[in-house]
């Protein structure tokens, strides 16, 4: 049956400022219907006859599609401009999106539950406890008013309860037990895009002051690489056990590890498809090196951080000496890779574990553990174009240790950091070829030297 007309007009636009948020602009006797049913579906008022819809997940022309639909139903006159149309139809995914697996619908429904998730803290129904640093993503711990309390894991878009407990002090007390070392009290500062979804809510105008720099979550092979240098002053200033040792030129800092087993190199002024990075390992202060792994100028940050956490939380004896790879600890240092569903294929000595898009990979060479003095490369990680086009890689020699090797696997299955957005959609990209590349054997035997 046909609705009976109200005295309400609602014009749907794409927001001047912001442009995945979406204005209605109210006309009619009964306007105020329509405001109404619009605050139902998430609008928001930005003045008396105008409200606005911002959603953390830039999925607001589709939900806007959605409560025109349901104007129309109780018959309020619904017209959209043509950009808005546009957006509608236009059909995008994330880069990059962490859960490829999913579907564009399964996608939506992730990413609502996340929206729902921020809806109920910035309205009080959600209060946070804590939050803390995850590694590579923000997780926190909350109670819901009157229900259970949770633990959240992710940011913006992607936040998830990952586990629900009986009381706020059980819950607390896990989240604390998992992230003491960097839980702070209360919820954690807005992120960029929390940030540009409430001034979209509140004025119809453009930031006065510079706007802030958009940012996204992204699988850590895909992050940006962040500043390295600040990162390796940071690992110096936090782990005593390590110095840094002055050189003949400005342009590399060394830094060894107190048992002179251990050294890093750093150029500071590589390419970022050169080396940058050469970690180096000896099993005795004055013996040949047994292993050594580079990195290149745009590793993202969240794989250099691994790396550095490894170097200084393990076993410095242990990370030094390592051994030769052997069927069982290659397994060992893929299985996360195989637990998210990359693809694993052999060809002749190489075998590979790649993402289904294709954009990043671990290759490892059979052959190199019988000949530990080769130049090749028994590890290659690596994310871009292809193996043989890279982003950026790390290569790994036949001694270098598994716990590492792992990693830095784990890290690149289920690990995320953030970069500047590029494009919504992404390419696919072309086939890897099979020759590897070699190792750089650019560290020496550590040799006396003076403190800076």
């Amino acid at each position: 049956m046909t609705p009976r007309p109200i005295d309400a007009h609602v014009r749907l636009d794409i927001h001047p400022a912001h442009t995945s948020a979406v204005t209605a602009a109210l006309t009619g006797t009964r306007h105020r219907t329509a405001h109404a049913l619009l605050t139902a579906r998430g609008f928001e008022t930005v003045a008396e006859h105008t409200l606005v819809l911002a959603r953390i997940d830039h999925e607001e022309p589709y939900w806007a599609n959605k409560a025109a639909q349901a104007l129309t139903a109780q018959g309020i006159t619904t017209d959209m401009t043509s950009s808005l149309r546009e957006a509608i139809d236009e059909d995008w995914t994330w880069a990059n999106y962490p859960m490829p697996w999913c579907t564009r619908e399964k996608i939506r429904e992730v990413s609502n539950e996340a929206q729902t998730i921020y809806d109920d803290i910035r309205h009080g129904r959600l209060v946070i406890h804590a939050h803390a640093d995850g590694g590579w993503t923000t997780v926190a711990v909350g109670t819901y008013r009157d229900s259970k309390s949770v633990y959240l894991h992710g940011e913006n878009h992607l936040r998830q309860i990952a586990d629900t407990f009986d009381s706020p002090a059980a819950a607390i007390a896990a989240f604390e037990r998992l992230h003491g070392d960097t839980m702070r009290p209360g919820p954690a500062p807005m992120t960029d895009i929390e940030r540009q979804t409430a001034e979209a809510r509140t004025s119809l105008d453009a930031p006065a002051t510079q706007p802030v720099q958009r940012t996204e979550t992204v699988p850590a092979y895909a992050a940006d690489p962040g500043d390295h240098d600040a990162a390796l002053d940071d690992f110096l200033t936090k782990h005593g056990d390590w110095q840094k040792w002055r050189t003949w030129t400005d342009e590399t800092t060394h830094a060894i590890h107190e048992s002179q087993t251990l050294r890093i190199e750093r150029v500071h002024e590589a390419d970022p498809r050169e080396t940058a990075w050469t970690i180096a390992a000896y099993e005795t202060p004055v013996s040949d090196r047994m292993w050594h792994l580079t990195m290149t100028g745009a590793t993202p940050a969240p794989v250099l951080l691994t790396l550095l956490n490894t170097l200084a939380e393990g076993d410095t004896w242990e990370t030094a000496v390592g051994s030769p790879a052997t069927e069982k600890t290659v397994t060992e240092a893929t299985r996360p890779l195989i637990d998210v569903g990359w693809k694993h294929t052999v060809d002749g000595r190489w075998i590979r574990w790649e993402t289904s898009q294709r954009d990043a990979g671990v290759q490892f060479d059979a052959f190199t553990p019988r000949s530990p003095h080769t130049t090749l490369a028994t590890w290659t990680l690596w994310a871009g174009a292809s193996i043989d086009r890279p982003t950026w890689a790390i290569h790994a020699s036949p001694y270098t240790p598994a716990p590492m090797i792992a990693h830095l696997t784990g890290d690149l299955a289920h690990g995320t950091g953030t970069r500047q957005p590029g494009p919504r959609t992404t390419q696919q990209l072309p086939q890897l070829t099979t020759t590897p590349p070699a190792v750089a054997p650019t560290i020496s035997s550590p040799q006396p030297a003076r403190r800076r």
